[in-house]
């Protein structure tokens, strides 16, 4: 930025102002900057906002002015898209970084801004981590945006419902990007193997190291080619030109864990992690979640087997359980990795070190294998529905006996059909919460027996 004749503050038309894009054309570039695309249709993934018409494809195009909010993890192309913007519209390009960029120059960028209008060049504001400006520069951002003095592509990795004051958000459009998927992440690794702005073939991935890789990297495109740059610079020092397991593991400075998501391992290690909780070893169980983690297992997976695990497991000795591993499977989709890790390692210490009952699966397992067989009998006729008018007639509802009207709240009378009863299902133990459970059971039972069976 410099001053013209008169003293007043002007930039280059097309210079980016400090933050991700800006200086990006030296010879050290890193690999994922080199092969950063230069279309929408060269973009992986996100499919869903790129579609012919969508605000992003409008706004590359030149035909879109609305202001857009891209909120997604870190690697999954939010600065990507903003790259793409700044090459093919023809409007002019600005960049700021919300960690080094203060009120000043915000306010300055939008004075540029605003001369530039008036000489018919808009202006496209590209803000990277926008979650990073307190109100103060929010503010200074708000009348630029609503009188469209400016389009604004802002990127974050926080949820802007809670890092963007809601003026500006009201007047914007908020795009949620989606992690990358294996595929996606395999077509980027292929693309940078072949591209001459990559490796220009020089180099082939092993298929275990390729497995690896992608699990290291959790969907984060960034890192995957972070990776294999990195890798690529081992092996082309010894002299090699296949990049293998090891390499890639020296590369990193990381050990690659065996796994495969859909195999063996899949099924062996959430095996020894439910095993491990069920029987109370909360430090294997918190070994085995953490490889399941480090691998890349789906997090929404372990928590629905916590889940199951609740009630399978610990039940009704400590109930309160299930509503743990319940709040860990919402924090899984409402936070997501890796923040989340945090949620399933409190929900498996609650889990493996709480007393453990499989009464409840026990009961239900056997009151349907008793269904199964047969074993099913007629609804006795005080407990049918006596609603309707004619139900009288048919005896529905006679002789029912309202279980308030009676001492503890229960009324002794018959509840199975004929067939079954006297079954027992539920066999509480003597475990945690349980034990008092069996105590008031079997108070109750002691009361709901029929007079003929005391």
């Amino acid at each position: 930025m410099t001053e013209d004749l008169f003293g007043n503050l002007t930039s280059d038309p097309q210079a980016p102002a400090g933050g991700s894009l800006s200086q990006a054309d030296h010879a050290n570039l890193p690999l994922a900057v080199r092969l950063r695309p230069r279309t929408l249709d060269e973009i992986v993934g996100q499919e869903h906002l790129l579609a012919p018409g969508s605000p992003l494809r409008r706004l590359a195009e030149g035909t879109g002015a609305m202001s857009v909010f891209l909120w997604g993890p870190p690697g999954v192309g939010k600065t990507t898209i903003a790259a793409v913007v700044s090459s093919q519209t023809n409007r002019r390009f600005v960049e700021l970084s919300a960690v080094t960029a203060g009120v000043k120059e915000v306010r300055a960028q939008l004075e540029t801004a605003k001369r530039e209008l008036a000489r018919g060049l808009p202006t496209v504001l590209f803000v990277d981590e926008v979650h990073r400006f307190n109100k103060a520069q929010q503010d200074v951002l708000l009348p630029a945006v609503e009188n469209r003095l400016v389009t604004l592509i802002a990127a974050t990795t926080e949820n802007p419902s809670f890092s963007v004051i809601a003026p500006l958000l009201s007047r914007s459009l908020v795009l949620t990007l989606k992690p990358l998927t294996d595929d996606d992440l395999n077509q980027l690794v292929d693309r940078a193997l072949s591209d001459e702005r990559g490796l220009g073939g020089r180099f082939t991935l092993a298929v275990d190291a390729r497995s690896a890789m992608l699990a290291m990297a959790g969907g984060d495109a960034r890192r995957v080619l972070t990776y294999l740059e990195e890798a690529a610079r081992s092996a082309d020092a010894v002299g090699a030109t296949v990049i293998d397991l090891g390499t890639l593991e020296k590369s990193v400075d990381r050990a690659a864990v065996r796994y495969d998501t859909d195999g063996d391992q899949h099924y062996d290690v959430i095996s020894a992690f439910i095993k491990s909780v069920r029987g109370s070893d909360v430090d294997a169980a918190l070994h085995w979640l953490a490889r399941m983690i480090e691998a890349g297992e789906d997090a929404r997976f372990i928590a629905r087997r916590l889940v199951i695990l609740a009630s399978e497991d610990v039940g009704m000795a400590a109930p309160g359980i299930l509503q743990t591993c319940v709040a860990a499977a919402q924090a899984v989709q409402l936070i997501g990795m890796p923040e989340a890790r945090l949620n399933l390692a409190q929900a498996t210490i609650a889990a493996a070190t709480a007393p453990k009952s499989n009464a409840v699966i026990n009961a239900i397992d056997a009151a349907i294998a008793d269904v199964r067989a047969g074993r099913i009998g007629s609804v006795p006729t005080h407990l049918r529905d006596a609603h309707y008018s004619s139900a009288a007639g048919y005896g529905h509802g006679v002789g029912y006996r309202y279980a308030h009207d009676h001492p503890h709240g229960v009324a002794a009378q018959q509840y199975l059909p004929d067939e079954l009863v006297g079954r027992r299902y539920y066999q509480p133990t003597q475990h945690g919460n349980e034990a008092q459970i069996a105590e008031r059971l079997e108070l109750i039972r002691r009361l709901l027996a029929l007079p003929e069976n005391r």
